[in-house]
């Protein structure tokens, strides 16, 4: 694990000696839209608030030490160890995507965020969010994001809005998502909502399936093409084989690796894929 202890601190759940995590490496790499940053007082801080498994949660990151407010550590336990993949020994993976990626440019993108972690989240989230995602940028990715909750989902107490449930989804008709500005997005949105409402997009019942049989499933929806379906397996499902190919990675691909990923790296090429890719996009130079 890549934290010495997890402790009940109050009402709040302290990571102590927590290495590679950084929020902003981790919320802001494209693969997360409900999460924003927060000013602090403190300089050395790095605050964030997000949305997500119908609870808001603030974070706080300083001197190595991760405190999730109002947080019991049963809860973090149960949801938020996998959420951020705290399971995951990140040390050892960072020294074998070296070994086994054979490339200087992968040694580039650990080195420039060693803070990043895949997050595992909510699939029935991320079936939406990752059709949204299409065409798009990631601001606008969380405009529409932002707006399909305030419309659709229902206000939490400390503010801000759950994601929406498939059977309100369902309901709606194409002109009642046109505040949210998905604009041709719209009727695949509704079209998923029906494939969870009637049972054919079960998440609980799909992780027990192999990969490719998630993805053959995915693909049945209206608006879900191979490169949203892997997304929903990587970042929904946490299939870590898997990865999508956007502009950047066919781009990262083409230049480093023209015949696909090593034999051994093939295991968790998702997150050296989200490596990569993070990489790729804040460096576009290179890629070019």
């Amino acid at each position: 694990m890549d934290y010495r202890a997890a402790e009940q601190s109050g009402n709040d759940t302290l990571l102590t000696g927590v290495r590679h995590f950084d929020p902003a490496q981790t919320l802001d790499c494209g693969q997360a839209f409900r999460w924003s940053f927060v000013n602090s007082a403190k300089a050395s801080e790095s605050c964030y608030t997000g949305i997500a498994h119908g609870r808001r949660l603030n974070i706080s990151f300083a001197g190595g030490n991760l405190l999730l407010r109002d947080v019991p550590l049963s809860e973090f336990e149960s949801i938020w160890k996998s959420y951020f993949d705290f399971g995951r020994d990140y040390a050892q993976l960072h020294k074998y995507f070296v070994e086994v990626g054979n490339h200087e440019t992968m040694r580039q993108a650990l080195a420039y965020s060693p803070g990043l972690r895949l997050m595992k989240q909510d699939p029935w989230e991320m079936l939406i969010s990752f059709i949204l995602s299409q065409n798009s940028n990631i601001p606008r990715i969380k405009k529409m994001i932002s707006l399909l909750c305030e419309h659709f989902g229902q206000p939490l107490p400390c503010g801000g809005f759950t994601f929406p449930d498939s059977e309100v989804l369902a309901s709606l008709t194409p002109e009642d998502l046109a505040p949210i500005r998905s604009g041709y997005r719209a009727p695949f949105i509704i079209d998923s909502a029906r494939h969870a409402v009637n049972g054919s997009f079960n998440p609980a019942a799909l992780t027990l399936l192999p990969s490719e049989a998630i993805r053959e499933t995915l693909l049945k929806i209206h608006g879900v093409g191979p490169k949203v379906a892997e997304c929903i397996l990587l970042y929904g499902f946490g299939r870590v084989e898997r990865y999508p190919l956007d502009i950047w990675m066919n781009r990262v691909m083409t230049k480093l690796y023209p015949l696909g990923f090593p034999k051994g790296l093939i295991e968790h090429s998702g997150i050296a894929q989200q490596f990569l890719f993070h990489y790729a996009r804040m460096n576009k130079e290179q890629f070019v």
